[in-house]
Parts: C-alpha cells; sequence; structure tokens
C-alpha cells in the first residue's frame, strides 16, 4: 500500500511539473507576443482550418476560428496558474493575520475575527465574487480580488484553532516570561509551529480558485480576449452538436487532471504534516 501511494504521489509531482512547465512557457509566449506588439500564434485566426481534428498537424484540433486547442490550454494553464498563485497571495495572509490575532489574544480581538468569519461566510460567495470582479473590471484582476476576498475565511479558522493550542504551551509561556513582545511570539515561535496548514490551505485552495475562474469566465465576466479554460467551454459547448467534440474533450480533461493532482497532494500533505494524525499512526 505504502509504495502504490509514493508512486501515486510521484505520479502527481510528475504532472504537476508538467503543467508548470507549460505555463511557464505559456507565459514567455504571451510576454514575446506582448512586447513585439503582434497577435499571439493561439489566437491567430485562420478560418482555412477551422474544425480541424486532432491530426499530427494539429495534435488536438483545432476551434471555429482555425487556432490550435493545444497552444490555447497553455495559454489556459497559464492563467490557472496565475489565478492559484495571486489568490492565495491575498487570501492567505489575510486569513493567517487573522487567525493568528484571533487565537492569540482572544477576548474581544477574537470576537471580532469570528464576527468577520461569520459575515463573510454568511454571504453567498459565488455572488459576492461576481460583485467584486464587475466592479474592479472584468479581466484578470477582477479574478483576483473577487476570489481572494471572500476566500480566507477557511484558513483562518484553522489557524485559529491551532494558535489557540499552542499559546497555552510552554514554549510560549516561557516566551512571555522572557518579556518577548506579542507580535515575535506571534511570527516568531507560533507561526513557523503552524505553516503546515498554510501549505495544506494553499494545496486545497488552489483547484478550488481555478475552479471557481473558470465557471465565472464561462458566464462572460472573467478574462478577455485570452484562452481561459472556462472560455473555451463556453465557445465549444456551441458545437458540440456539429460533431466538433476535441475543444470540449481536451479543456475539461486538462480541468480534471489539474483538480486531480491538487487534491490528491493536499490529502497527502495533511497525513504527512499534520501532527495529530501524525500521532495517530
Amino acid at each position: 500500500m505504502g509504495q502504490v501511494l509514493k508512486l501515486s504521489v510521484k505520479l502527481c509531482i510528475a504532472a504537476l511539473a508538467l503543467y508548470f512547465s507549460a505555463a511557464v512557457y505559456g507565459e514567455v509566449q504571451y510576454r514575446v507576443a506582448l512586447a513585439r506588439d503582434v497577435t499571439p500564434a493561439y489566437n491567430a485566426v485562420n478560418l482555412s482550418e477551422r474544425y480541424q481534428p486532432p491530426s499530427a498537424k494539429h495534435w488536438l484540433g483545432t476551434d471555429n476560428l482555425g487556432r490550435p486547442v493545444a497552444q490555447r490550454l497553455v495559454q489556459g494553464a497559464r492563467i490557472a496558474f496565475h489565478v492559484g498563485i495571486m489568490t492565495s497571495l491575498i487570501a492567505i495572509p489575510i486569513g493567517v493575520l487573522l487567525g493568528l490575532l484571533g487565537g492569540y489574544f482572544g477576548g474581544r480581538v477574537d470576537s471580532v475575527v469570528v464576527w468577520l468569519c461569520a459575515t463573510v461566510a454568511s454571504m453567498p460567495g459565488l455572488l459576492f465574487i461576481l460583485a467584486i470582479s464587475l466592479v474592479a473590471g472584468q479581466g484578470l484582476l477582477g479574478i483576483y480580488l473577487g476570489i481572494g476576498l471572500t476566500t480566507w475565511v477557511g484558513v483562518c479558522r484553522t489557524i485559529r484553532a491551532e494558535t489557540m493550542k499552542h499559546r497555552e504551551r510552554a514554549y510560549v509561556q516561557a516566551a512571555r516570561v522572557l518579556g518577548y513582545s506579542h507580535a515575535r511570539i506571534m511570527f516568531r515561535h507560533i507561526l513557523p509551529n503552524v505553516a503546515h496548514i498554510i501549505l495544506i490551505q494553499f494545496s486545497i485552495r488552489f483547484p478550488s480558485a481555478v475552479s471557481t475562474e473558470v465557471f465565472i469566465s464561462f458566464l462572460g465576466i472573467g478574462v478577455q480576449g485570452e484562452p481561459s479554460w472556462g472560455i473555451m467551454i463556453n465557445n465549444a459547448r456551441l458545437r458540440l452538436w456539429q460533431g466538433v467534440w476535441w475543444e470540449m474533450t481536451f479543456t475539461t480533461i486538462a480541468i480534471f487532471m489539474l483538480v486531480l493532482v491538487f487534491n490528491h497532494l493536499a490529502d497527502y500533505l495533511r497525513d504527512r504534516l499534520d501532527p495529530a494524525l501524525r500521532s495517530e499512526r
């Protein structure tokens, strides 16, 4: 069983490396085209080659405008990594900071943190994300802010619970006796002991943020002019009845595999890094 688990983790890491390499290649391709002020190959219209099925020339076929699906999938991976990383950089620091403050100080500070968590959690998440995206404007910035500012609650609650456990432990009591400041105790002593939670939360949040961006782009509110996976699915669904199956199929597989890889890695990291689960074993 252990060998099977190790093999599956290695396969997930290899798949993640492949996705990351595709995202880096897509970013280079995008930046070069932007610097040269030319239409990138994945957006170049070629009506003479539209609706081409997968072949040696076009591995994953072409869409209704003759654009290669493979190159557009690579750009979708680029956007997915942008969204997953940037939204995590917004949500995780907010959740960690509020969780540390509420769990360490308790009392009124904790009450305010709990109230904030309950208020944000009580709002319809998707509607809140759509509202922020519309106010910030269509594009990736609206996606970053919309997802990042609405998904920190889970991180905050987890960090708060762990901080409440650690604040009563001997090393924290010793730091207080030595006269260390509250900030030093929180960020130099408690935070390193709950850092594994941040890694686990990142691996959980990443696929969730990507899925949310796909849905928002599918509705036409997300990124514009770039081949997000949501836009590709929205375009492909209109041509399924014509027998053009490859764009929808390969885009769906790309999303499914990315979410599956991160979910599996999140489970593995939780089993390995969570002290409670390690003590049970």
